[in-house]
């Protein structure tokens, strides 16, 4: 065990190009539109303005920075702002139909940029592509390029519908034919924190409320997928809920079985009133969850791990959540100790390798060989790390001292 170490995958990176990279990957009747657009705009995240954020394109810092940290493969989020956008897709508003086909061009944009990037460094990349879901055909043919093209595959990012939005819910079977498509391909669809946020409006306390419902609004999905029928009709799916804690769900859980109870029961108040989406349904909705969901456990805090056992073993993947200053970097062996001191390594190789390459494809005889030289060592990860000796320059949740079990 002492020579022994971890080859880690992190199931929760984020990636993007700068403005003009975007330029060469766009249809040459948008140059004129995208020059212009480009001349004006404001990028909306501190973190793209900052020094730090050549950590979302430059492939070559990426990979020195990652394997300092002892991670040699990630999951690639989104994370810049593409063409045409007023901020990333991750947190975006649907495009309305009149911005429709300008905000798709924006996002092939990004998913070529994407594919390139990750052709950098084969098999070590798994990018995420995104789409809409305003136009079914377009969406099932950018899927279907995704598939053909990349290798491993990250999967989709799933589309952002917020309350009031004018397109369907995702209960709505109008979205079938994209959860056939994933389905008969294995094509992993993410939902990832901060996805399905309303319009908050421009008032700086807006951004608190908006800080505390974030969680509850990237929740939401799952119960709508598992009421709305999307499970049941198609079993085979494979979700992923990435960067929204663990602690919430053993007891969401246990709520939605309840509430599921109470429809499903004839003599219930609910029953009368709400029985129809019970009725569709042959299992629990925990039962739902636990065979068609994985977990991007971003910076797992100590508290969360305790309650690891409450979820199937090959579920829950461990996240560095790079370049973000909520991310583990470059103190990701910490944060590692922090969640996994005294565990089984056989356990933890699960979490930081086996689970991620088993679910996005890895190639581990490619990936060993780099763990190998780079990876965090077992005995290190094993050995508890004192709050004392917390690295005190990491802004990350993964060494918050206050340890909550966040409801949402």
């Amino acid at each position: 065990m002492d020579d022994a170490r971890y080859t880690v995958i992190s199931c929760d990176t984020h990636a993007g190009g700068d403005v003009a990279d975007y330029r060469p990957y766009l249809a040459s009747r948008f140059h004129e539109e995208f020059d212009a657009w480009a001349s004006t705009y404001e990028v909306p995240f501190a973190d793209l303005l900052a020094p730090i954020r050549f950590r979302n394109w430059d492939s070559d810092a990426r990979i020195r920075e990652h394997e300092q940290d002892g991670i040699v493969a990630e999951v690639l989020f989104p994370n810049t702002v593409p063409p045409f956008f007023e901020e990333g897709n991750l947190v975006a508003l649907p495009p309305s139909e009149a911005d429709y086909d300008r905000r798709w061009a924006g996002v092939q944009a990004h998913n070529r940029w994407l594919l390139d990037f990750c052709n950098l460094t084969p098999g070590r990349r798994a990018g995420v592509v995104q789409v809409f879901v305003n136009n079914l055909d377009d969406t099932l043919a950018e899927v279907k390029w995704a598939v053909e093209n990349f290798r491993p595959f990250g999967g989709i990012l799933l589309p952002s519908i917020p309350p009031g939005s004018p397109l369907p819910g995702l209960y709505d079977p109008i979205y079938d034919p994209l959860w056939r498509l994933c389905e008969e391909t294995g094509t992993v669809i993410n939902i990832h924190g901060g996805s399905g946020l309303p319009d908050y409006g421009e008032l700086e306390i807006a951004r608190a409320m908006m800080l505390v419902e974030l969680p509850w609004f990237s929740h939401r999905p799952m119960w709508h997928l598992i009421f709305g029928g999307v499970l049941e009709r198609f079993p085979g799916l494979k979700f992923t809920m990435t960067e929204q804690g663990i602690s919430w769900l053993p007891r969401g859980l246990e709520t939605l079985d309840w509430f599921y109870g109470r429809m499903a029961g004839g003599a219930a108040a609910e029953a009368m009133f709400f029985g129809a989406a019970a009725q569709g349904m042959s299992m629990k909705p925990s039962e739902y969850f636990h065979r068609n969901f994985y977990l991007g456990a971003s910076f797992l805090r100590s508290s969360e791990s305790a309650l690891r056992g409450e979820f199937a073993p090959g579920a829950l993947m461990w996240g560095d959540d790079y370049p973000h200053s909520e991310g583990t970097w470059p103190f990701s062996t910490d944060a590692l100790r922090v969640a996994f001191a005294g565990v089984d390594p056989k356990e933890v190789e699960r979490y930081v390798c086996l689970n991620a390459a088993d679910l996005y494809g890895f190639d581990l005889d490619l990936l060993k060989p780099l763990g190998d030289k780079f990876g965090p060592k077992v005995a290190d990860v094993f050995q508890p790390l004192a709050e004392a000796d917390y690295p005190a320059a990491s802004t990350s949740n993964a060494f918050d001292t206050t340890q909550v079990l966040r409801s949402w």
